[in-house]
């Protein structure tokens, strides 16, 4: 009989400690080669460690809710081949890169009370558990109100709506369609999700019976504070400000929503912005830059990142090699991450190597803000919330749809010139998205 002592991997983050979630095996438990043993949270996401080894549990060593550092063993396993002697011996587990990539694919579950996370430009979906809960799909109060009867007739709507009404819990029988013929639409599918989120929060919550909630600093919301601090009084902030007549965006993505190229395709500002990003970084190269205190690196490439809220606290994952993407493809990416995100999916290689970020304040419905740089980047544009406000065109006073951008640079690397010429080309594609036809 040998024993194996399972240690704590980093999942491939470069981490230092992680906390045991919870056990999916227990002592004398019968364990396969690569079955789950245990889920795991790190500064970053949930992950499922699948047992490098086959055999029976002989003990846990480390109980749920306990934070360990890597390199900690966490289980004991013991090993037997059919006649009895000693299995193989297997050195304990140095990462191969198969099972690094394994530990880092992160699967967590959508809590049963909400679809998900608040990407930029996306909406609230509501709250996510960081611990896993029974694998069902979340499904929004409406679509279990039993008293509701379905709506009459069968539902039509194209495959990927019906896979997006899935992944965002919609049940298609309760919307109203109001494409031709009454088609379910993309935004008739968003617009449920988003209501029933708005609907779980009118209610104020009671504060019960304590007068103070004590909340462990760890996992992802110590990661975030380590990363703020670091950000703001190491990076000399500089922030800009300007306010854009979105006018010609807002008609620009009406065009886009119609054209059968895009159908079945998320498209809201975000997409413009992210293009117009991209297209900025271009021309004023050192805005997509890094500070490593001996040199200033540019890169000439652009892993767009896209601050996303979740419950967990704030993550931010990039799409990479955005300035090789078509509009379509970017469109597509974006999509992707904001499923990604909502449903806790967000695996680490996501989060990491991002070149320059946008946040999307404008979705918690305010103008304008001063974004803290994400550590290892130079520059972050916030998007405000866009709205009809008075506007004067050609000496003329009209209703036209405003929003405001702002932005924050790290002054040692981006002037005050390139700051404003930056920003000032990402405003002028809000204004004009037919600058990205050059």
């Amino acid at each position: 009989m040998s024993e194996f002592q399972f240690l704590m991997p980093d999942a491939g983050e470069g981490l230092t400690e992680a906390e045991v979630v919870s056990w999916k095996v227990a002592p004398g438990d019968v364990v396969e080669l690569n079955q789950v043993i245990v889920e795991i949270e790190t500064a970053k996401s949930l992950v499922e460690l699948p047992s490098p080894y086959e055999g029976t549990v002989a003990s846990i060593l480390v109980t749920e809710g306990t934070t360990v550092d890597v390199g900690t063993p966490i289980i004991t396993i013991s090993a037997a081949d059919a006649g009895g002697q000693a299995a193989a011996e297997v050195a304990p587990p140095t990462i191969s890169t198969e099972f690094a990539e394994a530990v880092a694919d992160t699967r967590g579950t959508v809590d049963d009370e909400a679809p998900g996370a608040v990407l930029v430009g996306y909406g609230d979906a509501g709250h996510v558990s960081s611990r896993r809960r029974a694998r069902t799909r979340a499904v929004p109060p409406a679509a279990r109100q039993a008293s509701v009867p379905p709506a009459p007739g069968p539902v039509i709507a194209k495959p990927p709506i019906r896979k997006l009404a899935k992944d965002l819990g919609v049940n298609l029988s309760l919307v109203t369609g109001t494409g031709i013929g009454g088609e379910v639409t993309r935004d008739d599918v968003v617009r449920e999700a988003g209501q029933a989120s708005v609907f779980r929060n009118i209610e104020t919550p009671e504060w019960g019976d304590t007068r103070e909630e004590r909340i462990p600093v760890k996992g992802v919301r110590k990661q975030i504070a380590s990363a703020m601090v670091e950000s703001a009084f190491k990076a000399p902030h500089v922030s800009l400000f300007v306010d854009v007549d979105a006018t010609r965006t807002m008609e620009f993505i009406k065009r886009l929503k119609n054209s059968t190229d895009f159908a079945g395709v998320k498209v809201s500002p975000l997409l413009i912005m992210a293009k117009a990003m991209i297209w900025a970084v271009r021309r004023n190269p050192t805005v997509n830059a890094a500070w490593t205190d001996e040199e200033i690196i540019v890169r000439h490439f652009v892993n767009l990142g896209v601050a996303a809220a979740t419950p967990r606290g704030l993550i931010v994952p990039n799409v990479k090699e955005a300035q090789a993407m078509t509009l379509l493809e970017l469109a597509q990416a974006l999509e992707q991450l904001t499923l990604t995100a909502r449903e806790g999916k967000t695996p680490p290689a996501d989060q990491q190597n991002g070149t320059i970020t946008i946040t999307n304040i404008g979705v918690f419905g305010m103008d304008t803000g001063t974004p803290i740089l994400n550590p290892g980047e130079v520059a972050i544009v916030a998007l405000g919330t866009i709205k009809q406000k008075p506007w004067v065109v050609d000496g003329e006073v009209r209703p036209r749809f405003v929003t405001t951008l702002g932005a924050s640079f790290d002054h040692r690397v981006v002037d005050g010139d390139v700051a404003s010429r930056f920003l000032a080309d990402v405003a002028s594609i809000i204004e004009e998205p037919a600058l990205l036809l050059e």
